[in-house]
């Protein structure tokens, strides 16, 4: 390692939640102008150590120092002050904000007067926009009308826009894929041709080659190695992580040839006001029906639509062979229809991050435990503590809050609700998104299970390899309609990625 001084130099950090050991005895330095991943497990301390470097939390012991100058970072505003900036998974945008609102949050350009100069901060923000290629982000579109990748995006160009010495980001290609990815990697080796530091934040190996010089990773919150990227093994890394080895990521194609049933959900020329123009497809008992395509290409309509989160503008839907009215959720996941949907954003769709993990896997029906207007409690808590069991969480969400978890186990209880409704289909979107590892293979194999004991599941991801050792079929999405339909020999990562963009033939749907 160079002499030079670090741009980022922790030694010692501990950060304690109660019982729980976030950082333990933690040292990691960054070399200025590199790209540092910052790697491990959900729960392994890396979001500590960002909420740290950000100013959200004060470690309980250790020292910071940036580019040499101890640090107190007792506050966002200071990080700023210091040069750093964060880009979040679980985004600080406010939705019910324009885009330019959002960017100039909390500092905007201000005319002699002291008043914020909005033309000037109009122009300002479009010209940066304009040279980080985000031309077709309209500056007065409302946050909450915007796909999540759109959000993720306008995230990463806040945090530049600041113009950071140290730059964090936090799983910042979980929620995008294809060409967006690529996106994100001239941006970063943009920002490092500029002296920017970066600290690099995923769960996705192939992105930490090809954008990263250095890597540091934990485990239990503690560090465990650093080094240059290039002396490590992929099978190294995963076992440093997981601290055991994981070589079978996916069920083993042998155990997924059981018996694909009849049919339990038909769309006949589904479509809505937005994005999704026409789709039609089957789905059958035990089958894992796959669904890829870039952001905004209608798929997430679909979702929506068959969950009765969002009106249908044509079409219907047919469940076990009788047309069905899916006009709310409450239609969705009752038991002549049985449909859940595990949405995209688990902390703002898919909980109650302020209820504990009992209350949210049964809110659906709670009904079901209730008598005369009494919850049974010890019923209630019997069936949760089984649901719970069959995701492996731990027992301790049955009375602490969703936000004490990390995102992996928080995904396990947006999961364990749907199980408890025992609905008969499981709509899955992006569900690994900013998943650890080990986590994303015990959620492959649940999906496996919950197929093979009789269920069926519609599963979107925006990594294609999940897609193509998971699912049966696949249903590619382009420009609103289903683009094609692959299996078998033709089930491949570049089969799906090239109609993904456009350059496939459209194929009839089932």
């Amino acid at each position: 390692m160079s002499s030079e001084i670090p741009a980022i130099h922790i030694t010692h950090a501990g950060k304690a939640y109660g019982a729980t050991i976030a950082l333990d005895d933690v040292s990691i330095s960054v070399r200025p102008g590199t790209v540092h991943a910052l790697l491990g497990e959900n729960g392994a301390g890396k979001s500590t150590i960002v909420k740290v470097l950000s100013g959200l939390v004060s470690p309980d012991s250790g020292d910071i120092e940036i580019f040499g100058k101890a640090a107190q970072l007792w506050s966002p505003r200071e990080a700023h002050r210091l040069g750093i900036q964060t880009a979040f998974q679980e985004m600080t945008l406010v939705r019910n904000l324009t885009v330019l609102d959002n960017m100039l949050i909390p500092e905007a350009p201000v005319g002699l007067s002291g008043m914020m100069s909005r033309g000037k901060a109009r122009q300002s923000v479009a010209a940066h926009f304009h040279d980080m290629g985000l031309n077709d982000i309209h500056l007065d579109d409302e946050i909450g009308d915007l796909d999540l990748a759109v959000r993720q995006k306008i995230e990463i160009a806040r945090a530049v826009y600041r113009k950071p010495r140290i730059l964090l980001l936090d799983e910042p290609t979980s929620a995008l894929s294809g060409p967006d990815v690529d996106w994100l990697g001239n941006v970063i080796r943009g920002l490092k041709r500029q002296g920017t530091t970066v600290v690099f934040i995923s769960h996705r190996l192939r992105e930490v080659r090809d954008f990263c010089d250095e890597l540091t990773i934990l485990r239990g919150g503690k560090h465990v190695a650093s080094g240059n990227v290039a002396d490590y093994e992929d099978a190294d890394v995963v076992r440093m992580i997981a601290g055991r080895s994981l070589i079978h990521s996916f069920p083993p194609r042998a155990e997924q040839r059981h018996e694909i049933g009849r049919e339990v959900l038909r769309a006949d020329r589904v479509g809505t006001e937005g994005k999704l123009r026409e789709a039609s497809f089957s789905l059958r008992e035990g089958e894992i029906l796959g669904v890829a395509g870039l952001q905004g290409m209608g798929q997430l309509d679909l979702f929506l639509t068959a969950f009765g989160a969002m009106p249908l503008a044509r079409g219907h839907f047919e469940v076990d062979g009788q047309t069905v009215a899916i006009a709310s959720p409450k239609d969705a996941i009752s038991a002549r229809i049985g449909i859940s949907l595990v949405p995209e954003e688990r902390k703002t769709e898919g909980l109650f991050l302020r209820l504990s993990g009992k209350h949210n896997a049964t809110v659906p029906i709670i009904e079901r435990f209730t008598r005369f207007g009494l919850i049974d409690k010890d019923r209630e808590d019997e069936a949760v503590s089984e649901a719970f069991s069959r995701v492996e969480v731990d027992h301790r969400a049955l009375w602490s809050r969703a936000d004490s978890f990390s995102g992996g186990n928080q995904q396990k209880i947006a999961i364990a609700k749907w199980l408890l409704t025992e609905s008969h289909i499981l709509m899955v979107y992006d569900p690994t998104r900013g998943i650890d590892v080990g986590t994303k293979n015990e959620l492959y194999q649940l999906m496996r299970a919950y197929a093979e004991a009789g269920g069926a599941v519609v599963f979107y991801s925006t990594e294609i390899p999940e897609l193509v050792h998971l699912a049966d079929r696949v249903l590619v999405f382009y420009a609103g309609s289903v683009a094609a339909e692959l299996a078998g020999a033709e089930l491949t990562e570049e089969n799906i990625l090239g109609v993904a963009l456009g350059s496939g033939s459209k194929a009839s749907a089932a």
